[in-house]
């Protein structure tokens, strides 16, 4: 995967993740985004950020092939520290994060998208966690930031994907629009943010994470000790095996 970088001369930094056609993190790109988004702290021309995606999807979740080709637990160990430290990096950005979701958004994709300030998505936007499919858990911490917490159950033990206008009635998506409008959204939402004073709104955003009730920090590393679990318990390595076998 390429992750991509631009900045406006407004202060709207964008983030473009890059690997068609369904933008499966691997571990060093997941490393990366979680750079990028610490680094914003230490650059004050930075107002706000865009995170979206090029080809099909926004982020079908981990690599799992690369997981796979790691002997013993280093696949797991690694991709759960980097999903850790990426969620991690957006949600406590020094500005505004906009998540732009240009289609299927699954697994880590619900953990970057639920981490973020605003997400805006395109029409045809799915949302889901196919981790228990999967032989794993994690980013329910992420998915009831975005879903009910019932119906966020509901999804983790099926499977079943929502779309983006049942999370627009929720709430948690600002604006569903046509793909072709997706971006265009996103800067025009950003636009607004930048024009605000930079110090305020770098405190409104610090203010706003240190009201929420929930800690998604340990709330997330809870639910990866029993991704951990049933990675040594031989679950992880069925499930994977049986995804790049194609037998599901």
């Amino acid at each position: 995967m390429t992750i991509l970088q631009s900045m406006s001369d407004d202060g709207i930094l964008e983030i473009t993740m890059d690997n068609p056609p369904v933008n499966a993190l691997n571990i060093n790109d997941t490393f990366e985004l979680a750079t990028i988004f610490n680094e914003v702290a230490q650059n004050n021309e930075v107002k706000v950020a865009i995170l979206t995606a090029t080809g099909k999807g926004f982020c079908a979740g981990v690599d799992i092939k690369e997981i796979q080709a790691l002997s013993g637990n280093a696949g797991i160990l690694d991709v759960n520290q980097a999903c850790y430290d990426a969620f991690a990096a957006i949600y406590e950005c020094a500005v505004p994060v906009i998540v732009a979701v240009n289609d299927f958004c699954l697994g880590t994709g619900i953990g970057l998208a639920g981490s973020a300030d605003i997400v805006i998505a395109a029409e045809q936007a799915q949302f889901g966690l196919p981790e228990v499919d999967n032989g794993a858990l994690g980013a329910l911490t992420h998915l009831q930031r975005l879903v009910p917490q019932q119906r966020a159950r509901q999804m983790l033990y099926t499977c079943e994907t929502a779309d983006a206008e049942e999370l627009a009635k929720y709430g948690s998506i600002l604006h569903v629009v046509p793909l072709a409008d997706l971006l265009k959204s996103a800067r025009s939402l950003a636009q607004r943010i930048a024009e605000k004073p930079d110090r305020t709104i770098r405190a409104a955003k610090r203010s706003a994470n240190g009201i929420e009730i929930l800690d998604i920090r340990n709330s997330y590393r809870y639910e990866q000790g029993f991704t951990f679990e049933l990675n040594l318990a031989g679950e992880g390595d069925k499930a994977r095996q049986a995804f790049i076998d194609g037998q599901r």
